[in-house]
């Protein structure tokens, strides 16, 4: 348990709420869960689902319903073939995956690849394995993607398994064609198995859609993708996700989860194939909106003399701020003075130091008025 400390975002609550009761209006821009419901299409079904007294026993799996939606929604949306049968596993959202992924593929003291900063989840099943964690850095130079040329022989060498996430948690990093290519090239030079975390994939502002690991020339030989319905679909309370990609990892980690949970809420499932066969009439409707809020806000730092790292996408804004003070008591000096809640840097790894991720959760006229209350700081 020393590996698992409580969690900043209770921390950050904990002192919101303190100042919540001296009287103080909260901007809550920590947590990523999304502010805007479930389209009414969805609500609907799951209502209606749910009142069927057949629908209560354990699903054990995905339903047939449920991967053939995710490999349709595949095909349309990112022109790539997925069996339903053999190369989809549902999971109890992406959280649930990400953490029981080592446990399938490493043995203690294995290497895994992960980015620093990176999202919490990554570290939880890394350490539950008993693996060991190298960190790849950023090329900021290249718009913050994982530079792997940073990896040195020796390091590639030993790794078993690489986890990336883009656009990214926290830092929003936009994938290209080329460089999933890159990727797929590294690992199949060094045997390394890669786990890309598509949970803001649609969260894309500029071009035609969403860049899936899955369309580089040999992604299926060398790895999978994890997608959640949490953010694009506004599912986040359902808990539902799945894995893409290498029928052989499918198959391993099915294995694991055999043992583990006995399936999601079938009326739940049922919900998730209708947003995937309606994604694209919800999630033009959500790409609009976030793309108003990200305008908003990294105009916004730039009027009041902040930094931040430039992307078209994702449901953050990974924000350096001008002061010289660590990003743990500036978070909470920030909520104390201002209200406005953000995640300190560092709670995603060292070198997340002298920054705060700012989640998009608000309407455009709270995160404006989050602005002028940091404009204020006295620090």
């Amino acid at each position: 348990m020393s590996y698992f400390q409580p969690a900043i975002f209770g921390q950050l609550k904990e002192c919101a709420n303190e100042q919540k009761a001296k009287g103080a209006e909260i901007i809550d821009l920590s947590l990523g869960s999304p502010d805007l419901p479930p389209h009414e299409i969805l609500r609907n079904h799951m209502a209606e689902k749910s009142k069927d007294p057949s629908a209560y026993g354990y699903t054990l799996t995905g339903t047939k319903e449920f991967n053939e939606a995710v490999a349709r929604y595949y095909k349309r949306v990112n022109k790539v073939e997925i069996d339903p049968e053999t190369e989809v596993l549902l999971t109890m959202g992406s959280q649930e995956g990400l953490v029981h992924l080592p446990i399938a593929f490493c043995d203690p003291g294995d290497i895994v690849l992960i980015t620093n900063p990176a999202y919490v989840a990554y570290i939880a099943g890394i350490h539950l394995a008993g693996a060991q964690v190298h960190y790849i850095p950023l090329d900021k130079e290249r718009g913050y993607l994982p530079n792997l040329e940073a990896i040195s022989e020796e390091v590639a060498r030993k790794a078993k398994l690489m986890i990336l996430n883009l656009p990214g948690n926290p830092v929003p990093a936009m994938p290209s064609f080329e460089y999933f290519t890159e990727v797929v090239e590294f690992a199949e030079k060094y045997n390394i198995i890669v786990l890309h975390d598509a949970a803001y994939s649609e969260f894309y502002f500029s071009g035609d859609g969403p860049i899936s690991f899955l369309n580089a020339p040999g992604a299926k030989e060398v790895g999978m993708e994890i997608n959640s319905l949490s953010k694009s679909f506004s599912l986040a309370g359902a808990r539902v996700a799945y894995f893409v990609g290498n029928r052989n990892l499918i198959q391993i980690m099915k294995q694991l989860k055999s043992n583990l949970d006995y399936g999601v809420f079938e009326p739940i499932q049922s919900t998730a194939a209708l947003a995937l066969d309606h994604s694209e009439m919800i999630t033009d409707r959500l790409r609009k909106i976030f793309s108003e809020r990200h305008r908003v806000v990294t105009k916004g730092l730039d009027n009041i003399g902040w930094e931040y790292a430039p992307s078209s996408g994702g449901m953050f804004v990974w924000a350096k701020y001008p002061f010289d003070i660590d990003s743990v008591n500036f978070a909470f000096q920030t909520i104390e003075q201002t209200g406005v809640v953000m995640v300190p840097g560092t709670s995603f790894g060292s070198e997340g130091e002298g920054y705060v991720r700012i989640a998009l959760v608000q309407e455009k006229e709270r995160l404006e008025e989050a602005i002028k209350r940091l404009e204020k700081l006295k620090i």
